[in-house]
């Protein structure tokens, strides 16, 4: 049994913001896998599926971000798995936009959903799936930042984006994290 987790904030106003790249992950894995988000628990939408034979939970947590740990906590508990089970998908200002990069554990990266999913689950050794979205510039706020769209412009990539990501996370799901890593953090991007 595994559990993945895309991290985002719960309603239309953000969902195309870079924030929500986590839950759009999960909203194409999940429709990859044939299932649809129709369990309601742990304050959270849940899709049931398989992948690669193994039993898998895809969460959104509805806490909004800051608060993501108060749903996969609790679901960690119930479902009765550890960390190395626990994959996380989540937006990195860290990272260039339109990069995705695997690990397990290491710092937040001042992604206050990962901190929250930390403090729940009691650290921080789990796989994540780092999407970048870039850096803010100089003079915004990285809060702004996150909270703001991709412009316009830049759909198709985003969408190739989106769908690489997801194939990182099912890499992590079928094969395991560092197999996963090998393959995915050697390439840039997308189709390279």
């Amino acid at each position: 049994m595994k559990l993945v987790v895309g991290l985002g904030n719960p309603g239309p106003d953000y969902a195309r913001t870079r924030h929500n790249v986590g839950y759009r992950v999960a909203d194409l894995l999940a429709r990859e896998l044939r299932s649809d988000f129709t369990v309601r628990k742990f304050a959270a939408e849940i899709a049931e599926a398989t992948a690669g034979g193994e039993r898998l939970w895809i969460m959104k947590p509805q806490t909004y971000m800051n608060h993501s740990g108060e749903a996969v906590g609790p679901a960690l508990r119930w479902l009765k798995i550890g960390l190395p089970d626990l994959v996380v998908v989540h937006d990195d200002i860290e990272l260039d936009a339109f990069r995705v990069q695997l690990k397990v554990g290491g710092g937040h990266s001042g992604n206050n959903g990962v901190k929250s999913v930390n403090a729940h689950v009691g650290g921080p050794d789990y796989a994540r799936v780092r999407v970048g979205v870039g850096r803010p510039p100089a003079a915004a706020d990285p809060a702004d930042w996150v909270l703001g769209k991709f412009p316009r412009g830049q759909e198709r990539e985003l969408e190739e984006f989106l769908a690489w990501a997801t194939q990182a996370t099912r890499a992590v799901v079928e094969k395991g994290a560092v197999k996963a890593m090998n393959e995915f953090n050697r390439r840039k991007e997308a189709g390279a």
